[in-house]
């Protein structure tokens, strides 16, 4: 029996879990701070085991539950990640996450290739599926003797169009924290020979419009730092990169002013107790808590009074006489309100899409490529989100332990012995990226 140890329970853990107590020879323990979540993900399975894990107040358990098992997987929140690796370098294991490799896990690929151990990272949805599916053409690209010229990539988890149903056209079906924060970065691309820097303050800002076969028209908006994916793709020739997330038209206009406001700073403060939203937003806006807020707001934003995005502020709950929630910052105050607002109904889709717009010269012609992926949730079932972040990272973890997979080292799926049997797999579990070509 291999023995796989799962970290975290969340909400896109359901699917990673289930194909692997699927597969018999594999014995999975599931370790979450919430034992009632790893309970609930591993049922009357008998190849399964549940339990109570705090990586923050209990730290020193984790080298024991490490040497415990073949392989950990790290569905924490990244910034433990790092703590997994060095438990996994200790003990000789595999380790898998579905986050972005930090440059503080980069400079663990020596250590691990002379342990013997593969760290893969970035084996998820976005990055992961993104990742493979765009390497899987430009290989194929060089194959044929062209040259990548041009990429834009596109990716967004977004509901469904009839759950589409509350003025931000959006829901939350992974981390809302983690969305709040996203919207705290930099980007930063390639355009046209040009690199194009993204302050913060203007990212929601430089957002354009981006039609999507059987969806329509959304609006995408940078997504951190394009540049290194030159390097990383082994597409030196491209003249333009970008890497951006999708969104129902809206959105932007309205976290932008989020942004504006200072809604996503993260600094601790001690001065929001017995706070409500109103007085909140009039402290931001320097105004008394009497005065007619939204006008104020309109006047600070420089919007007109009856702007929509002063209509999702105050569907959100942001003008009202509601408490503040206990949390310290703004950010966090935020994402508690939101995530109260933002839920899915039950029975109702979340969407995935993911979009790659290439464009490829050869010595007798041009090219352009586009493949895209739209994937639904199943109505009281598993969500997109969650399905196209846990099966690629679950049947990755088959093929190394099976042997499929014989890579050590720091990596992400962009090479053809891991991105052709996940994509491979995936397709024939209804997760197909489909592809035009034309002139």
């Amino acid at each position: 029996m291999s023995r796989i140890l799962v970290l975290g329970a969340g909400l896109v853990a359901r699917p990673l879990v289930q194909y692997l107590l699927d597969q018999p020879d594999f014995q999975v323990t599931v370790a979450s701070r919430t034992v009632e979540k790893a309970r609930a993900l591993i049922g009357d399975r008998p190849n399964g085991h549940a339990l109570a894990f705090d990586i923050e107040r209990e730290p020193e358990r984790l080298d024991d539950l490490v040497a415990q098992a073949d392989l950990a997987v790290s569905m924490l929140p990244y910034i433990h990640h790092l703590q997994v690796a060095h438990a996994c370098l200790r003990h000789r294991r595999h380790l898998v996450t579905t986050s972005y490799v930090k440059d503080e896990m980069r400079a663990l690929d020596g250590a691990a290739r002379q342990a013997g151990v593969l760290f893969l990272n970035e084996i998820g949805l976005d990055p992961g599926i993104d990742h493979m599916s765009a390497m899987r053409i430009i290989d194929r690209v060089h194959a044929d003797g062209g040259q990548v010229v041009s990429f834009r990539s596109y990716c967004g988890g977004l509901p469904a169009p009839e759950a589409n149903t509350n003025p931000f056209g959006y829901k939350f079906s992974w981390s809302p924290r983690g969305v709040l924060l996203a919207g705290r970065n930099d980007a930063r691309y390639l355009e046209d020979r040009q690199v194009v820097e993204v302050p913060n303050r203007r990212l929601f800002a430089t957002r354009h419009t981006v039609p999507v076969e059987g969806v329509g028209d959304l609006e995408a908006y940078p997504n951190r730092d394009s540049l290194p994916y030159v390097h990383l793709y082994g597409i030196p020739e491209a003249r333009t990169m970008y890497r951006g997330t999708l969104r129902y038209p809206g959105w932007c206009e309205t976290w932008q002013k989020f942004v504006e406001l200072g809604l996503l700073d993260l600094t601790e403060r001690e001065d929001l107790t017995g706070m409500t939203y109103r007085q909140l937003l009039a402290h931001l806006i320097g105004r008394p808590e009497t005065s007619d807020l939204r006008r104020d707001l309109a006047v600070h934003l420089d919007l007109p009074e009856d702007s929509p995005i002063l209509d999702r502020f105050e569907w959100l709950g942001l003008l009202s006489d509601y408490p503040l929630p206990p949390e310290r910052t703004f950010l966090d105050v935020l994402a508690v309100r939101m995530q109260e607002k933002l839920q899915y109904a039950p029975g109702e889709r979340d969407m995935v899409v993911l979009l790659h717009d290439f464009v490829a010269e050869y010595s007798d012609r041009r090219e352009r490529i586009r493949s895209w992926l739209v994937d639904f949730g199943i109505p009281h079932g598993d969500t997109a989100m969650a399905r196209t972040v846990g099966l690629p990272a679950a049947i990755a973890i088959r093929l190394i332990l099976q042997g499929g997979i014989r890579l050590t080292g720091v990596h992400i799926p962009v090479l053809p012995e891991i991105y052709g049997p996940v994509l491979a797999e995936l397709e024939e579990r209804g997760i197909r990226v489909q592809e035009t070509t034309g002139d």
